[in-house]
């Protein structure tokens, strides 16, 4: 499989999409850029719109780059100006749910750092914008979110993966 040189890694929360793009963008040889350690400062603090998308159009103005995350909103359409691939991990609600549950519980409990100093903490889980209760309310949502957007934007390649052993294909390929 070929990709590149520019890959933006989309999926929703706790489907890996950081853990892809990373393994893609150290396979390839290129920049890899997690919109989430942007948007997070310090105690969760959120980065302002206008900062965060200059930070991204910076970060997406080279020639080569893997750029992991949403924010559909607010950055996505100066990541896709520019990305020659979209990879899309589009997993059923069950292998989401699954994997932003282990990854949640394990971050919480070895009080691993994510970005800036920021932690999950098991007393935030009961928050609307806790990435479980998150994944669940919108993985049906962005599916079709997304499936618009890819629609609105024939020249991007998509390689859609359903499952995570196909995203494991997909970088081994590499």
């Amino acid at each position: 499989m070929e990709l590149g040189p520019r890959i933006s890694v989309i999926g929703p929360s706790g489907s890996g999409k950081s853990y892809t793009a990373s393994r893609i963008a150290s396979r390839l040889g290129l920049p890899h850029t997690e919109l989430d350690a942007i948007r997070h400062g310090p105690n969760w603090t959120e980065t302002p719109d206008d900062e965060f998308r200059r930070i991204v159009r910076e970060r997406a103005s080279g020639d080569g780059w893997v750029v992991d995350g949403n924010y559909t909103a607010i950055v996505r359409e100066i990541i896709w100006d520019r990305a020659t691939d979209v990879v899309w991990l589009d997993y059923p609600r069950p292998t989401v749910m699954r994997q932003v549950i282990w990854r949640s519980l394990s971050r919480a409990a070895l009080r691993k750092e994510l970005w800036n100093g920021n932690r999950e903490q098991f007393r935030l889980w009961v928050r609307s914008d806790h990435p479980i209760r998150w994944a669940w309310a919108t993985v049906e949502p962005n599916r079709v979110r997304d499936e618009e957007w890819i629609a609105r934007h024939p020249s991007i390649n998509v390689t859609r993966l359903r499952a995570p052993d196909e995203a494991r294909r997909l970088i081994e390929s590499l």
